[in-house]
């Protein structure tokens, strides 16, 4: 058996808080027809769950991705900056949108927040990939 690293430890974290993250939310929004029908005590509660879980993931993936970045050895090409620089924006339009989306009570804005949430968040594992495969 390979023996684990530091480096794998690490990429195990940030893929397990980006899957709870990411795949929270779309879990959820696969239960909120059935969650609607229950009332809205129901889909209420289920958000404040997905909370509990989710934004701790958030914080894990964001603490992770930031140890990634500083692990980065000797000079990138530009273009890997540029993927990065990405990433890095559309995690802080994740973060928002999903924080936007949790305070409001207008369904305008928890329709587009959330939206925007789910389109940032396969975004950012996208770039993700594309960052550890180098593009290859």
């Amino acid at each position: 058996m390979l023996s684990p690293t530091l480096d794998t430890i690490r990429l195990f974290l940030h893929l397990i808080a980006a899957a709870i993250w990411v795949g929270g939310q779309f879990a959820l929004a696969g239960m909120l027809p059935g969650l609607r029908k229950a009332g809205p005590e129901a889909t209420q509660a289920a958000a404040n769950g997905f909370a509990r879980v989710g934004w701790p993931a958030f914080i894990v993936a964001l603490v992770t991705g930031i140890w990634s970045i500083l692990s980065i050895e000797g000079s990138s090409t530009t273009a890997f900056q540029i993927t990065l620089g990405l990433k890095l924006l559309i995690v802080v339009v994740a973060g928002f949108s999903a924080a936007a989306h949790s305070a409001s009570s207008n369904k305008a804005v928890i329709a587009i927040t959330g939206a925007l949430g789910a389109i940032s968040g396969l975004g950012m594992i996208f770039l993700g990939v594309l960052l550890s495969t180098g593009g290859s």
